[in-house]
C-alpha cells in the first residue's frame, strides 16, 4: 500500500502555515485552519486529514460542544490535541462575547446578554440558571452560576439567587438560564420562577431588570415579551 505523504511532502500552497502566510487566512478551510492548531498528524495521517476526520461530523459544532473524553476517543487525538481543541473552543467563546474595552461589562439591552453568554450557553446538554449582578450604571459586577438542573429544567430558590445579589450590593439583576432543547420559549414553570424572583427582588430592594432565556443562537426576552 502506497505511503500517505507527510506535510513536507506536500506541495507548498497545500501546506495550511505557508497557504495562509500567503494567501491569508481567510482562504483557509475549516480543516486546514484547525490544522494549525492541533500542528501534527498521526502516523496514518497527515494534520489535515486528520483535523477533517474531527470536522466530519457536524462540522465546527463538534468541536464547539466536543469534551476532553471524546476527543481523546477520536483515533489520532490524544491528550495534547484534545487540550489544544479545547483551549481554540474556549478561546472562541470568549471571543464572541467580548466587546469593545469602553462597553465590554455595560449591559442596555437583551442583544447585550446575548452576546455575552450565548456561546457558553447554547450547546449546554443541562438546563444552567446564571445571576448577572449589576451595579446602578446596569455594569456586570459578578456573572454567577445559581443552579443545574435536569436534562429539562432547572430549580432555583430566591435565596440563593438574592444571597449573591446582596453580597455584592447590587442595584439590579438579571436572570439568565438556557433551554437545551434550543427553544427559548418559556414554560409555566418559568414565568411562575420569574414571577416569584421579581417580588422577592421588589422586597429587598432590587429590581429583577430582565429574565433571558438562551436556545440555540436565539433568545427570548420577558422584558421586551411584556411580561417583566
Amino acid at each position: 500500500m502506497k505511503n500517505k505523504l507527510t506535510m513536507k511532502q506536500l506541495p507548498k500552497m497545500d501546506r495550511p502555515y505557508e497557504k495562509l502566510e500567503e494567501l491569508g487566512s481567510f482562504v483557509l478551510s475549516d480543516a486546514e485552519l484547525l490544522a494549525i492548531i492541533i500542528k501534527t498528524g498521526s502516523r496514518e495521517e497527515t494534520v489535515v486529514e486528520l483535523a477533517r476526520k474531527l470536522l466530519r461530523n457536524n462540522g465546527l459544532e463538534f468541536i464547539k460542544k466536543a469534551d476532553f473524553s471524546t476527543l481523546i476517543a477520536i483515533k489520532g487525538i490524544g491528550r495534547v490535541k484534545a487540550i489544544q481543541v479545547l483551549a481554540l473552543q474556549e478561546l472562541s467563546i470568549r471571543l464572541n462575547s467580548c466587546k469593545d474595552e469602553h462597553n465590554q461589562q455595560y449591559i442596555s439591552s437583551p442583544d447585550d446578554v446575548s452576546l455575552f453568554l450565548m456561546e457558553r450557553m447554547r450547546y449546554l446538554e443541562k438546563e444552567v440558571f446564571k445571576l448577572l449582578i449589576l451595579d446602578n450604571k446596569n455594569k456586570v459586577i459578578k456573572s454567577e452560576d445559581i443552579s443545574v438542573g435536569s436534562l429539562d429544567q432547572t430549580i432555583v430558590h430566591p435565596r440563593e439567587v438574592f444571597v449573591e445579589a446582596i453580597r455584592y450590593m447590587a442595584k439590579s439583576v438579571i436572570l439568565v438560564h438556557n433551554h437545551p432543547s434550543g427553544d427559548p420559549k418559556p414554560s409555566k414553570l418559568d414565568v411562575k420562577t420569574t414571577k416569584r424572583l421579581i417580588e422577592c427582588g421588589e422586597l429587598l430592594g432590587i429590581k429583577v431588570l430582565d429574565h433571558i432565556i438562551i436556545g440555540n443562537g436565539v433568545i427570548y426576552s420577558f422584558k421586551n415579551s411584556g411580561l417583566i
